[in-house]
């Protein structure tokens, strides 16, 4: 990898955005108007797939020789999504029920490994339910399944292959307020690009530097899908910045790999807020680039959270509030 001819830094605020609440006004608790839900089948699907992974859970480490230290953090993750997957819908079970076989209900994993194959398809089916979500639970789904995704690979699941950057085709509902969002995402590419650039000069040739070269032609990707994309809606994809500012020094590769991994936990939270502005269409696209995104993070060793790209919907403290500006 090589790095830039020209002296530029990344901004901590290209990366790390502050995430929109994803809770719903449909519920009066002063007993006023309660209008229909228009999301509850697909929270009904979502939940659903959640109780099968929770009785999945309780069904391994209730077996004999259980790995209570790897499946109990999992099954707690699970149950938060669950907790965030029922706020504001009363009419949704708040725990769960009895575990009942039915002719489509998947076998229960007898092992972690055929668990994360659970996972995995547990993650495909909240993809699968983007596009009939209104924005604010498309963006809580495309995080929950990229925590699955985390789940399948803490389970043992082979490393997925990246999916290629994937550059929706515009149709005639796509509304052109979708170009900012697509404009910020495409920004913070831009200032990954170079932040890999800096990480590749500060490795060693081993798997690392390895796994950084394979990061870098991702974003490069990444960003020229946007580019395209952008092009195609008939806006000027905005260029990289002339200077970005480190978060940090970067001097060794202890800094390179701190570096790597700040750089794809701040793009989750990018992505998770784009599968919230697009349109129906084309938020597999964005959720896709999250689900990679947090698992890269993972391989550089940043700490794993329930709800990758979002604030935890379970907790009630405050969101810090994050620069957005970069200096250039």
């Amino acid at each position: 990898m090589q790095p830039h001819n020209r002296r530029t830094f990344l901004a901590l605020g290209l990366l790390t955005l502050t995430a929109a609440c994803t809770g719903s006004h449909r519920h009066d608790p002063d007993g006023g108007d309660q209008r229909p839900d228009p999301d509850q089948p697909v929270r009904l699907r979502a939940v659903a797939a959640t109780d099968t992974l929770l009785a999945a859970y309780d069904a391994l480490l209730a077996a004999p020789g259980a790995q209570t230290a790897l499946l109990q953090p999992l099954r707690a993750e699970t149950a938060r999504h669950r907790a965030a997957l029922t706020a504001g819908t009363p009419s949704t079970p708040s725990t769960p029920p009895p575990t009942t076989t039915s002719p489509t209900t998947p076998p229960t994993p007898t092992t972690p490994a055929a668990l994360a194959v659970l996972e995995r398809q547990t993650a495909q089916s909240r993809l699968a339910d983007l596009g009939a979500a209104g924005p604010p639970l498309a963006r809580l789904l495309a995080s929950v399944a990229a925590a699955n995704a985390l789940h399948a690979a803490a389970l043992g699941a082979p490393a997925e292959p990246p999916a290629p950057a994937a550059t929706p085709t515009p149709t005639g509902t796509t509304p052109g307020t979708s170009a900012p969002a697509l404009q910020k995402a495409l920004s913070a590419e831009h200032a990954a690009v170079y932040g890999y650039g800096v990480v590749g000069a500060h490795l060693p040739e081993d798997q690392q530097r390895t796994d950084a070269r394979t990061a870098y032609a991702a974003h490069q990707s990444q960003r020229d899908a946007w580019q395209r994309l952008l092009t195609t809606l008939g806006a000027t994809p905005t260029p990289a910045a002339g200077g970005y500012r480190l978060p940090f020094p970067v001097t060794d590769p202890a800094g390179a790999v701190k570096l790597a991994a700040h750089l794809e936990t701040g793009l989750t939270t990018v992505y998770a807020d784009l599968v919230a502005d697009l349109p129906a269409p084309h938020r597999p696209a964005a959720a896709t680039a999250l689900r990679d995104c947090a698992l890269r993070a993972h391989r550089w060793g940043a700490p794993d959270t329930p709800f990758p790209g979002i604030p935890d919907p379970t907790d009630p403290s405050p969101t810090p509030t994050t620069p957005t500006t970069p200096t250039t």
